[in-house]
């Protein structure tokens, strides 16, 4: 993080993150002799298609720690990369960070390529389900045939609140289809029963997509 150029945002993963009125993954694939392609190619061929396209594994992270807070972006999907990767799956998706302190540690809120939304805990790299709920429907995931059930060229949105209270950490989410309406989809509490004690310090924000190419607009964060 203290090597990025930008005194907000950390790229961890992901080659490049453009900005020119809306944030932007890469598109496309990259140029052969890319030096983002060439260091992906040699370090991780298998989920960036030989460094042609790291945004398969797209991880922004901010540069800012908050502790009570809401976080919001708009997202707009413009085409999936259906790699071979094995780690290409039902799980992947449009997530936000929220109180990470290292890519082990962390929880993930927002909504999956086979229409679900998630709220997971990751602790200590291992994964845990805090909510789980199907909000696109449409024909059921499948990897070859229906490998994404989100639309795409929509903007849609994701607000996420994490809030410390004598409970636990509460965690809500809302999920903007595309319709202008924003739904709240889950309004739950770690107490503590999800692989350990819930994240109760603060932590960084940010984004992740996998094996799609997204635009980012709107992205907020404030203090509860």
């Amino acid at each position: 993080m203290s090597g990025s150029s930008s005194p907000y945002w950390w790229l961890s993963s992901g080659g490049h993150f453009y900005t020119d009125g809306v944030g932007e993954t890469v598109h496309n694939s990259l140029p052969t002799n890319d030096y983002w392609r060439l260091l992906y190619a040699a370090n991780n061929p298998l989920d960036t298609d030989n460094g042609y396209h790291p945004q398969n594994i797209f991880r922004l992270v901010t540069r800012s720690k908050w502790g009570n807070a809401r976080q919001q972006v708009y997202f707009r999907i413009a085409k999936d990369n259906l790699s071979a990767s094995p780690n290409r799956a039902a799980s992947n998706g449009v997530l936000l960070f929220n109180r990470y302190k290292d890519q082990d540690n962390l929880y993930y809120t927002g909504i999956r390529v086979d229409g679900y939304a998630i709220i997971k805990k990751k602790i200590a790299g291992a994964y845990y389900t805090i909510g789980y709920k199907k909000v696109f429907p449409g024909a059921a995931y499948n990897r070859a045939s229906n490998p994404n059930l989100l639309p795409k060229n929509v903007w849609m949105g994701l607000t996420s609140e994490v809030l410390n209270t004598s409970s636990g950490v509460r965690i809500r989410l809302h999920v903007n289809q595309g319709d202008g309406v924003w739904s709240l989809v889950f309004d739950t509490v770690d107490d503590g029963r999800y692989g350990g004690a819930p994240f109760t310090q603060a932590g960084y924000g940010g984004l992740r997509t996998d094996f799609m190419d997204v635009d980012f607009d709107h992205y907020l964060f404030k203090n509860l």
